[in-house]
């Protein structure tokens, strides 16, 4: 068997470097074209793929899956469309490949310059969300990238209903469907393979939760880009206006409890914890938000659950929330930067230079000043979509629309030099 698979992966993978050479010189009009036919198809299709992805939710309804999970799976007629707004977005991007990125001429004549090109084949491994299918597919085409998927067995069905979608559009518009690949395979040994697959594959990209991301970081022979959990802190200055906080905190916890730039740890200042915590937990009890609070917040909150340790490092992705009591904005910056994981992070404050300071020193991909941090997107960013959020620092960093699915080569015109 496992010679059968390694074969299937081969297949999957010569099937991409076969289109990558076809889409890395394909022209920004055809591939817009070709981007608009998949997002009508998606909506023409929706209720075959949310059929199969109601056979996902039966499923892991089944298997006693998480809620915050189940929503991260769960598609809507909404969020398929929003999947084909994403698609619409991108075409209506500029292209960035081909962008000459200056030219600068040598004293011995020779022109010397960067073109921005596809990275070639990128890999995607992923979890429960297959919403992640569609943008992956989206951002990699526009940017002449092939893409193989694999996804969660939590998600199989949706992932192949959508995958056979943009299969479908892409050949209705006389571009190989193998611009897109999903590997069906469930068991562990298959994604072993995938993250070897060196000879085919020019990176990977990991997108869930922390254990997957470190597997793949570990084993792979591919050179990865991290996506990294969401451990998001949002901090109260003492300055702070409060009802703004209030449903800053409230939106960045409760709007969507299962994604990475949820908040999941509050920071308050002590001189307003007392105000603070008695109107924002009325707030969170209206979504029944468990507090984990140290000793000053249990003394405003004496119900609440004390907080330990390891609740200062937790992503969630529930209705919990985290509270940490400070006396200055030294004290808050330096909490964050010891616990966070480098997502996204927010301060509320009236006082500039505290602003100033805070985006200065916090170290995280993005920083935010009087906002939720639930802006922490590709298409809220104006990327139309992404295709994750890095928490690392070298290529790309904070949400990775197109430009982060490229690379550059240089280009050199002479007219006869010889080096001596």
């Amino acid at each position: 068997m496992a010679n059968l698979r390694d074969d299937a992966l081969i297949q999957i993978g010569q099937k991409a470097k076969d289109a990558e050479i076809s889409l890395r010189t394909m022209g920004s009009e055809r591939k817009n074209r070709s981007l608009l036919q998949v997002a009508e198809g998606l909506i023409h299709h929706s209720e075959t793929i949310l059929s199969a992805n109601q056979k996902d939710i039966d499923q892991a309804k089944e298997n006693g899956m998480a809620q915050g999970m189940i929503d991260r799976l769960l598609l809507t007629s909404a969020r398929i469309e929003a999947m084909a707004e994403g698609l619409r977005q991108i075409a209506g991007l500029e292209d960035p490949v081909g962008e000459i990125l200056g030219m600068k001429q040598r004293p011995n004549g020779l022109l010397i310059g960067q073109k921005r090109v596809p990275l070639g084949v990128v890999g995607i491994i992923y979890e429960s969300r297959p919403n992640v299918t569609a943008d992956a597919f989206g951002l990699c085409f526009k940017t002449g990238n092939a893409v193989i998927l694999k996804g969660g067995k939590e998600a199989l069905y949706s992932n192949q209903a959508i995958v056979q979608t943009i299969q479908t559009a892409l050949e209705q518009c006389g571009v190989t469907p193998f611009a897109v690949q999903l590997i069906t395979a469930t068991d562990r040994s298959v994604t072993q393979e995938f993250m070897k697959l060196n000879q085919y594959v020019d990176v990977l990209i990991p997108r869930g939760g922390a254990g997957l991301i470190q597997a793949v970081v570990n084993n792979s022979t591919i050179p990865v880009i991290e996506t990294g959990t969401g451990n998001c802190h949002i901090y109260v200055d003492e300055s702070a206006d409060l009802d703004m906080a209030v449903d800053i905190i409230n939106n960045a916890k409760t709007q969507r409890i299962s994604v990475c730039n949820a908040c999941e740890s509050l920071v308050v200042h002590e001189a307003v914890e007392s105000k603070l915590l008695t109107a924002l937990k009325k707030k969170l009890d209206e979504h029944a938000v468990q507090l984990r609070g140290d000793e000053k917040a249990r003394d405003v909150l004496p119900d609440i659950t004390p907080a330990t340790e390891e609740d200062w490092g937790t992503e969630y992705l529930d209705y919990i929330l985290s509270i940490k009591t400070v006396s200055s904005i030294d004290e808050a910056i330096a909490h964050i930067n010891r616990y966070n994981t480098g997502h996204s992070e927010a301060i509320i404050t009236q006082n500039y230079a505290n602003a100033q300071k805070f985006l200065d020193e916090i170290d995280a991909a993005a920083v935010y000043v009087n906002a939720s941090t639930r802006f922490t997107d590709g298409f809220e960013f104006g990327f139309g979509a992404e295709i994750g959020i890095s928490t690392q620092k070298l290529h790309a960093r904070g949400p990775m629309g197109l430009l982060a699915l490229t690379t550059t080569k240089y280009i050199i015109y002479g007219n006869g030099q010889i080096r001596p």
